[in-house]
């Protein structure tokens, strides 16, 4: 512990989490509702202040959280810092995948800042500038395109020896 899921936009980090949480009995912490808790709605920070202060801001929590015995879902862009990727170095990190096709639906009517201009064209840009970051950093891929999120936790919890 903790658990760290990384990813792109739209590939069940949150869900995934919430429930890996249950089934190992710890809590769940989401980077992105502890944002959102402390400093207001991301698109109005991003709209406000600007991604260069919502990527300090983010570290910070990111950093807190990562100090806790959780599962842990980061934002999509949260590994991009270099103190987050020195943290996530001895830490069991999964990396949720998921296919434009699938990410599509989900997407959908999003206030996400960074698809405001571009929509899925922009999340497929996003992912193919994170992917190497994702590749270095996760222990575990798992794709949840078509599969569901029981399936994956189980895979999970499989991959990292059960409820902890």
């Amino acid at each position: 512990m903790p658990i760290v899921l990384i990813g792109p936009m739209g590939a069940g980090k949150s869900r995934v989490g919430q429930r890996l949480a249950s089934a190992v009995d710890a809590p769940f912490i989401d980077t992105d509702v502890r944002i959102t808790e402390r400093y207001g709605p991301i698109d109005e920070i991003f709209a406000r202040e600007g991604e260069e202060y919502f990527r300090i801001i983010e570290r910070e929590i990111v950093a807190d959280a990562l100090r806790e015995e959780s599962v842990i879902s980061l934002g999509g862009g949260a590994v991009l810092h270099p103190e987050t990727q020195a943290d996530l170095e001895d830490l069991p990190v999964v990396w949720l995948q998921v296919s434009a096709e699938a990410v599509a639906p989900r997407l959908s009517g999003s206030t996400r800042p960074l698809l405001a201009e571009g929509g899925i064209g922009a999340w497929k840009a996003i992912l193919e500038s994170r992917r190497p970051v994702y590749e270095a950093l996760a222990d575990l891929r798992i794709d949840t395109s078509r599969r569901s999120v029981a399936r994956i936790v189980e895979e999970i919890t499989e991959w990292f020896g059960g409820a902890r």
